[in-house]
């Protein structure tokens, strides 16, 4: 049975690769089929040109890091690496709560490293080619540094809170668990802009001036209190724009780059900002939150039926991996692994959720202030940024959370 299940791993681990690739060309095929004419009048041709170079050139970096990871994975399945990565670990630790911290820590650092050459040449010579990458060799060091410090405080401590629940409650840790994330990412929420993000760059008030002012009236206008309007440096690590709203009752805020501000007017900064209030004023942010701990809960509860060592079920599918005996760890990642198809499925409909949500975002801005204003705004964004204006269909239905630009651009054309 557990040789069963080790030729599901390499299905699923094969199948997925393989759609993710035939996707990726499709994509590819239907953007390179020349200017379509409904864009002409948001691009140039050399302009699409070079933003079909750009595509290219992060798409074979990408495709070739999914490469190495599927054959990575691939033949670590078939040699049983996991379960040897859990033995090989067992002579330093045996502890309920160290060897599965061990053992996820030493698959992130595996991961890490293989994905650094990829993550250095994306920054420093795609990014830089095209003039986006602002981003020092220093910066580059210190962010992956923090990066790494805030995983093992913030990852290790919740993985270790779960590990514990589970080691003192057996098969009911689910709903304990369930409830850890659901603080922890109410928290995020509430306190990301004033905890974290310091930690990697510099916010200030947006100082006072005609977009203030524009914003605030706009603002008070729609009965949207905002006390939080905050500058951050995004100009330190790259060109591109930016802008997001944050938090709730107090603690909201709105966040604009440096670079949205100087490459756009008071009007269209207050169309984007028009966007994210409509975000709030539809409660977009408390429905996504609601379907994800929604989703949370269903796979604490899934997984609390595969990782119970006493199924024949949690046997099976650690042997597929190579472990000697069921494990928390081990059982975890099984799980994942079975469970990404069904991952993979729920993505689909989140997206396609959160592309109507979006729309929803852009009639409240197009109802609330002028939609030429918007449209500006969204078509400087998508040119300034080299993105795909013709993603194949397919691809949009499966990968994108925000519909594409000329889908936008109609539906608030309808709104005049």
């Amino acid at each position: 049975m557990a040789q069963t299940y080790l030729y599901l791993f390499l299905a699923i681990v094969s199948l997925s690769y393989v759609l993710g690739m035939i996707l990726d060309r499709l994509n590819t095929l239907h953007w390179c089929n020349g200017l379509p004419v409904r864009l002409k009048s948001i691009i140039t041709e050399e302009e699409y040109q070079r933003s079909i170079s750009y595509y290219k050139q992060h798409g074979n970096l990408s495709n070739w890091e999914e490469s190495l990871s599927f054959v990575i994975i691939f033949f670590v399945l078939i040699w049983g690496g996991f379960g040897w990565l859990d033995s090989a670990l067992r002579h330093l630790s045996t502890h309920f709560l160290l060897l599965p911290l061990l053992f996820f820590g030493t698959l992130g650092l595996i991961s890490g490293v293989i994905a650094l050459p990829f993550e250095i040449y994306s920054t420093f010579v795609i990014e830089e080619r095209f003039g986006f990458n602002k981003t020092t060799v220093r910066t580059y060091c210190m962010d992956k540094l923090k990066s790494l410090v805030l995983s093992i405080i913030i990852g290790g401590g919740i993985l270790s809170l779960i590990i514990t629940i589970y080691h003192y409650t057996g098969n009911w840790f689910w709903i304990l668990a369930w409830g850890v994330v659901i603080v922890f990412s109410i928290f995020s929420v509430m306190f990301y802009s004033t905890l974290i993000v310091p930690l990697f760059n510099k916010q200030k008030p947006l100082e006072e001036g005609e977009t203030r002012q524009a914003i605030e009236l706009f603002a008070q206008k729609t009965g949207f209190k905002l006390d939080n309007i905050f500058v951050i440096d995004g100009s330190k690590r790259s060109t591109k724009a930016n802008a997001y709203f944050t938090g709730f009752g107090k603690k909201k805020r709105i966040v604009l780059y440096d670079t949205l501000i100087n490459n756009h007017n008071a009007n269209e900064l207050v169309a984007i900002l028009a966007h994210e209030i409509g975000h709030y004023k539809h409660r977009h942010i408390l429905k996504g939150m609601a379907l994800s701990f929604l989703e949370t809960g269903i796979v604490f509860f899934l997984l609390s039926r595969f990782i119970d060592p006493s199924t024949s079920l949690a046997q099976n599918i650690c042997a597929a991996l190579g472990a000697a005996q069921p494990t928390f760890h081990v059982g975890i990642l099984a799980f994942g692994l079975l469970y990404s198809p069904i991952s993979t499925l729920i993505s689909i409909f989140t997206n396609v959720l959160s592309r109507h949500f979006e729309y929803q975002a852009d009639g409240f801005a197009g109802t609330h202030c002028d939609p030429d204003d918007l449209q500006q705004a969204l078509k400087r964004l998508s040119v300034d940024h080299l993105s795909n204006l013709n993603p194949h269909p397919f691809y949009v239905f499966i990968h994108y959370s925000h519909p594409p630009l000329i889908s936008r651009l109609e539906r608030l054309e309808s709104l005049k």
